[in-house]
């Protein structure tokens, strides 16, 4: 039977629960358990995927076309297990499920409850991932205890233990400790405050994690062990850090991975930890030699996790290359054709990455105008391939006026269109196409190259293609098609043959990067980023195309869950 662990927060959101979850799953994997993780949510959405980033953050993807929540990112960029729609449950698809079953009868005329018929749901969707092949089920609550969306939440998982047995559930409370300058010392009111309001809803946590700008003092662990009722063993002290990859070090040097163990009734010496690769990555993530400039084109950058997987991509690729990466957050509706060199030109390598509507457009234009021109490293995502092909399409080939008809339905030149089939939208999210698609590689493109394969596979979010119409135009003035569909129906990635990198994709390659295994597109950008850097540093003219000619063997070997290659 797979054990469960339920991860709590409470004082204050946005403390870590995700990270604490992932890095925990983590710890148990290099113990060689087999580990999974889910997300309960409490908002009534049924999935993020209408929700404006300015609410929620980035939308996450998973191979499956699942619209989820970030933390799913972290769990996969921690733990390496790609997840499924199983792995996010929220209030409006718990309710939306439990009214189509009243619909249906099933209930047989029963009154239905939030008791027993909202938690039984609950609870059956946390039963849903313990497989055969599952030891540890990892669950976050959403969320902070005391908030009456979480309450029936709660009491689903407080009756999961009684369900499946005390041995097979662990209960984890993560609250701050907040230090107080003026007199020096760490306060432990919120957390008691926080575990008696847990406590009033008949869940006892096992471990307290504590969340503090300093390590916990043994004297205050001792404080909370004694009116938290928890074994001081129990008391982990989770400080801040500037480096995310560093937390499962800290945890599992505060014990919490073999007090969990022990628990659980795992033989934590036969289940002897080996961490030794994932903290050579943390440490390698310390002390990088040299640093590149890339600038993300987008419309939310005032909220930096709407594009959290492009930035931890960016820094795997960086990672990779022995390089710190400095982001420059730069608005797209600040990129004018005049203003165009002022933000651009200092830039070591420009991102270009996803979103909806018409805002911002023009700039991301412009600014895979600027960098076409310009031989400036850029890689286009989703929104960004379009905004290359509509600039290609006016400047290169001539076709004035050429937009997508999400933006401008009346463009004379529609070079960005929904198919044929996609015209009969019965909600937002009915021309979306969502989850992970092959693409056919060109064997003689730099996208191929840096792959190291000729098909893979990569996840997508989104509506409008790559007009079909326009391909030939388009090829015949010397845009590069490296990618298509296996029906040849979709364009999937383009390129100049005459830049140093000039990439976009149809995907969303920042989904599938991992710390110790970067994307190869990521990598890519940050190599020839890191080329321009030096010669700009040297004096010298930016690498005009012959930069793929130093492009790795060691790419082909980028494979795994960053671009399942399917085959060769």
């Amino acid at each position: 039977m797979a054990k469960h662990i339920f991860v709590t927060g409470g004082v204050a959101s946005s403390l870590g629960k995700g990270i604490t979850a992932a890095s925990l799953g983590r710890l148990l994997k290099s113990r060689g358990l087999r580990v999974t993780l889910q997300k309960l949510d409490p908002y009534i959405n049924v999935d993020p995927g209408t929700m404006n980033p300015f609410e929620h953050g980035e939308v996450f993807v998973t191979d499956d076309g699942s619209e989820t929540d970030l933390d799913l990112g972290h769990y996969e960029r921690f733990v390496d297990v790609p997840l499924r729609r199983s792995s996010s449950v929220t209030t409006g698809s718990i309710y939306q499920n439990v009214i189509a079953r009243e619909r249906r009868g099933d209930y047989l005329g029963k009154t239905v409850q939030v008791i027993p018929h909202v938690t039984d749901e609950i609870k059956s969707r946390v039963r849903d991932l313990a497989t055969e092949d599952v030891d540890v089920v990892i669950t976050e609550v959403g969320g902070t205890v005391g908030d009456i969306e979480i309450l029936p939440f709660i009491e689903a998982i407080r009756q999961f233990r009684k369900d499946i047995g005390r041995d097979n559930v662990c209960y984890i409370h993560l609250t701050l400790v907040p230090y107080l300058g003026t007199s020096g010392e760490q306060k432990t009111k919120p957390t008691q405050h926080s575990v008696t309001e847990l406590r009033s809803r008949g869940i006892q946590p096992d471990v307290i994690v504590c969340r503090s700008s300093k390590p916990i003092a043994d004297s205050v662990k001792q404080k909370i062990s004694m009116l938290c009722d928890v074994s001081e063993e129990a008391v982990i002290s989770a400080i801040d850090v500037s480096n995310l990859y560093e937390v499962p070090r800290l945890l599992h040097e505060e014990g919490l991975d073999e007090y969990v163990c022990s628990l659980l009734r795992f033989d934590a010496e036969k289940l002897v930890l080996d961490l030794a690769s994932w903290n050579q990555m943390a440490e390698r993530a310390n002390n990088l030699s040299s640093t590149v400039k890339i600038g993300i084109i987008g419309k939310y950058v005032n909220l930096p996790d709407a594009y959290l997987s492009v930035v931890e991509a960016l820094k795997h690729g960086g990672l990779h290359e022995g390089a710190a990466v400095e982001i420059e957050w730069i608005s797209a509706e600040a990129v004018t054709p005049l203003l165009a060199e002022a933000r651009l030109e200092g830039l070591d390598g420009i991102v270009i990455p996803g979103g909806f509507g018409p805002r911002g457009i023009d700039g991301k234009i412009t600014a895979a105008s600027y960098a076409r021109e310009h031989k400036i490293p850029c890689l286009g995502i989703c929104l960004g391939l379009q905004a290359m092909v509509i600039d290609y399409a006016r400047n290169v080939c001539d076709l004035d006026g050429a937009h997508s008809r999400e933006f401008n339905p009346s463009t004379p030149f529609p070079v960005i269109d929904l198919m044929e089939d996609q015209r009969v939208v019965e909600n937002l999210g009915g021309t979306m196409r969502l989850g992970t698609y092959v693409a056919m590689l060109d064997p003689k493109s730099k996208t191929a190259k840096y792959y190291g394969a000729e098909v893979v596979e990569e996840r997508h979010r989104h509506r409008f293609e790559v007009n079909p119409r326009y391909r030939s135009k388009l090829v015949d003035s010397g845009l590069t098609i490296s990618g298509l569909s296996p029906d040849g129906r979709l364009v999937e990635f383009i390129e100049l043959n005459d830049h140093p990198f000039w990439i976009g994709t149809q995907a969303h390659p920042e989904f599938k990067s991992r710390p110790d295994r970067p994307h190869p597109l990521f990598r890519g950008l940050i190599e020839q980023a890191m080329y321009r850097h030096r010669s700009r540093e040297a004096n010298e003219q930016p690498n005009n195309g012959s930069g793929v000619t130093s492009i790795k063997p060691t790419h082909k070997q980028h494979n795994g869950t960053n671009a399942l290659v399917v085959a060769e």
